[in-house]
């Protein structure tokens, strides 16, 4: 994957240290720069809360945003770490760093903020008592109401009602818990460790932003609603809101959410929950903030003077009057947040008028503890007014300037830096501890509801401006040219000293026999003598075959034959490298590239799952045909089997008929027309002796209504929790005896769910060997279809094989196998012609 463009819009605000602007180089049009002092007028604020990225309304947040001009922020409770991933393979955290980027992303589109809880999404859930059993209420209940006191919300809007039933678990939910939050976070009695930072807030009304799935919102007589016109178009901006919400939604990009926008009028409602009925409006009662500050009527008055006559064609000539303003709002001491807000704020736009740019640019993206970083401070000023350069601080260094820069002059300023040997690495700040209980385990309260990590190096600049004194703080970032996207901007980022790398998630041990496993160790600087070990092995279960030094790459590459023992199916098995010095590395770097969002980065342990099955697989060459993207295909190959890739392939049945086996991939009856389109050749394929087994489909976009050799409808019927229990209903079934006899016992110890988007009717020629249930719910046989057609054998399953076997589940890989090696006489023929 290329490297992205880290878009270069305003930072978030929650990013800002209060009192801090956290400054970046985006320039503003006079049109923008007056919208953002429209918006430093008005004081309203609104939480948004739902349970995933993506469940928001950007309509509403876009027309609250833009045409109210209020402070709009939306409360997730998940990063969306259980969703499916439409452009690639990444799933759980890493799928939730994705998510929370393009979330981000959609609010620098809309001009929300964010904020997040702990909560791990875990897939979907039935209903909120289900959720409940996952998260821990009182955990959950604590985030949102610190979320509430540090943001000091107006009105909160939940996106879902909090009827049981009708929805996924966790929006039901997020609903429920907003509207608990809502009741209790004005008691200074509840959760008072908070007030060491912030005071007991209670929003004045809490609504419903309702809707009617499939129709249109039909207000019920006994309801208190109000409806925002939402489809208007704003002059001032060139656009409508429909338009920057479907921008806005567009960023969530891995779900496939790429939104074209409603053309004409609007209307979203909001239904009265709980809190002071209303007629004239949802804010009907609230105050305007600026009346109850000492020199607050005069702020407003300034502000309300300048935007009467506000000078668009040369915006420093509003310069006075910010200054003025900003002089009455330093008086100002109540140490609110939402004060605090309104100073960077006037502090942005002061700099903006005057073009005011800046930069604090590394000569390396990727750096570790103990390195040398070049930086070079890049700030100019195109205007007239004089800026003086005061000071600037960074990691090691303090430097008085006094430089004056005007006149569209830059100013630049190289920095030396040395990262100390214990400079923190630039993990994402809720993967540092275990998680537990499916939540992120998060132990420093200031950073909960952080969206991300702050810049890990910063320079802080100080600035004089007509006798008034400013400090930003810039982050450090690393550019470079592309050649074909011009200007790439990343973050500066600092990974540990050492990592390792293995070259398989799942080494498997079959029948007693020796494996190898192949484990790089990567240095940073130089190489460092040391030992590799392993947490989870004696030394007499592994042999270092192979010891090869790559000075040059900076690298030692072993060869590691592991044995057999005696204990479970599965153990996970830790990689270490340990230094002469008695330092110990254990971590293993990961990078997640995509054009729509920054470079990620995070470790994880470098451990693998050791698999110890007792069963026979044959030589079998295996066409996989991937969909939207799972990691199934390599842990096949890691199993002994030879597959091979037909992506962008020409599905015929002369092509097809070279493999014994063809495994398509999760959605790719969703996402390959070109696939859909040649269901006839596969089923030809099928018919004159071929195996073919076909991994979940969701129900739309369907390109294909044919997915197999007889009627299958897929529904949205799913298995949700993967403790549930399974009953074998054909114990007989071919595809649950050979190699492996599935038992009961097979079905434990299974992750996340037991599948989705099941078939919810079938034709009857179709064996369905397993009833699943889930608590409470109807037993459904759709998890697993077999047919057989012609020579071949045909199978269809919803059962979640892409989250299964990457995570070395014992029986789902017994299983899995069974139906790759269902079809022996088509085996066996290929294999003479061989």
């Amino acid at each position: 994957m290329k490297l992205n463009k880290l878009l270069l819009r305003s930072a978030i605000l929650f990013f800002i240290p209060f009192g801090m602007l956290m400054y970046n180089v985006h320039g503003q049009s006079s049109s923008e720069i007056y919208h953002e002092l429209q918006k430093l007028k008005e004081t309203k604020r609104v939480l948004y809360v739902a349970a995933h990225p993506d469940d928001e309304n950007t309509r509403l947040i876009s027309y609250l945003v833009n045409k109210e001009n209020m402070q709009v922020a939306y409360l997730s409770l998940t990063r969306g770490d259980g969703g499916q991933n439409l452009i690639g393979k990444e799933l759980g955290i890493e799928l939730g760093m994705i998510r929370t980027q393009e979330l981000l992303r959609a609010r620098e589109t809309d001009g929300g903020q964010q904020f997040f809880t702990r909560a791990i999404d875990f897939g979907y859930s039935r209903n909120p008592e289900e959720t409940l059993n996952n998260w821990d209420r009182e955990k959950l209940l604590n985030d949102i109401i610190w979320v509430i006191r540090k943001f000091q919300p107006d009105i909160i809007i939940t996106r879902f009602n909090t009827l049981s039933g009708t929805t996924h678990g966790h929006h039901t939910t997020s609903a429920i818990l907003a509207e608990e939050a809502f009741e209790k976070s004005g008691d200074p009695g509840v959760f008072p460790e908070h007030l060491k930072w912030y005071s007991p807030w209670k929003a004045k009304r809490i609504f419903w932003n309702a809707y009617s799935w499939g129709g249109k919102y039909e207000p019920k007589e006994d309801k208190i609603y109000h409806e925002f016109p939402v489809g208007e178009f704003n002059s001032l901006l060139g656009t409508t809101y429909s338009k920057i919400a479907a921008d806005s939604r567009t960023m969530h990009k891995s779900q496939g959410f790429g939104a074209t926008a409603q053309i004409g009028e609007a209307e979203d409602f909001v239904e009265l929950v709980k809190g002071e009925p209303f007629q004239s409006g949802p804010f009907q009662g609230i105050a305007n903030r600026w009346q109850e500050l000492e020199q607050g009527k005069i702020i407003e008055d300034n502000i309300n003077g300048l935007l009467q006559q506000f000078d668009f064609v040369d915006p420093s000539n509003n310069l006075d009057r910010l200054l003025e303003i900003n002089a009455h709002l330093k008086k100002v001491k109540v140490d609110l947040p939402w004060v605090k807000e309104k100073k960077d704020v006037l502090n942005h736009l002061i700099l903006k008028v005057l073009g005011f740019q800046s930069l604090y640019l590394a000569n390396k993206e990727l750096s570790f503890p103990t390195d040398e970083v070049t930086g070079k401070l890049i700030l100019n000023n195109p205007s007239d007014h004089p800026i003086i350069i005061k000071r600037f601080k960074t990691l090691g260094m303090d430097r008085k300037l006094d430089e004056k820069i005007s006149g569209n002059v830059p100013f630049d300023l190289e920095t030396n830096l040395s990262l100390p040997k214990d400079f923190p690495v630039s993990q994402p700040y809720w993967l540092e501890k275990p998680i537990k209980d499916n939540l992120y385990t998060v132990e420093n309260q200031q950073l909960i509801g952080m969206p991300f990590n702050q810049p890990a190096i910063t320079g802080k600049v100080s600035l004089e401006i007509m006798d008034q004194l400013f400090e930003i703080e810039i982050p450090l970032k690393f550019r470079y040219n592309d050649q074909v996207d011009g200007e790439v901007i990343q973050p500066f980022t600092v990974l540990p000293k050492i990592t390792l790398e293995t070259d398989q998630k799942n080494v498997f041990l079959l029948n007693g026999k020796t494996t190898n496993i192949n484990i790089t160790v990567f240095f940073e600087k130089n190489l460092e003598k040391g030992e590799l070990g392993f947490e989870g092995l004696s030394s007499g279960q592994f042999k270092i075959l192979e010891e090869n030094l790559d000075p040059d790459n900076k690298r030692i590459h072993y060869e590691v034959e592991l044995t057999g023992q005696n204990g479970p199916e599965k153990s996970i098995i830790s990689a270490f490298y340990k230094t002469q010095s008695g330092r110990v590395y254990n971590r293993e770097k990961n990078r997640i590239l995509y054009d729509h969002i920054p470079n990620l980065t995070y470790f994880q342990p470098s451990s693998f799952n050791l698999l110890q099955l007792d069963m026979d697989l044959s030589r079998q060459r295996i066409g996989y045909i991937p969909g939207a993207g799972d990691e199934v295909a390599g842990v096949l190959s890691n199993l002994g089997y030879q597959v091979e890739m037909l992506e962008n392939d020409n599905f015929t049945q002369e092509r097809l008929s070279a493999y014994s086996t063809i495994i398509v991939g999760i959605r790719a009856f969703n996402v390959n027309q070109k696939l859909a389109n040649s269901v006839e050749d596969l089923m030809a394929y099928v018919r004159q002796g071929g195996n073919l087994i076909v991994q979940y489909n969701t129900i739309a976009p369907l390109l294909t209504k044919e997915l197999g050799p007889y009627p299958l409808v897929v529904s949205r019927d799913r298995i949700t929790v993967e403790g549930s229990p399974v009953k074998i209903g054909e114990r007989d079934h071919p595809a649950l005896l050979f190699p492996n006899k599935i038992k009961e016992s097979d079905f434990e110890g299974w992750v996340q769910e037991r599948g989705l988007y099941f078939p919810g009717s079938w034709d009857e020629k179709y064996q369905t060997p397993l009833i699943m249930q889930d608590p409470k719910e109807e037993a459904t046989e759709g998890a697993l279809l077999l047919a057989d057609y012609g020579s071949g054998k045909f199978t269809y399953s919803g059962i979640s094989w892409f989250r299964l076997l990457p995570a070395g589940v014992p029986g789902a890989i017994k299983l899995f196998v069974n139906l790759i090696e269902q079809n022996s006489e088509k085996r066996e023929r290929i294999s003479e012609m061989e």
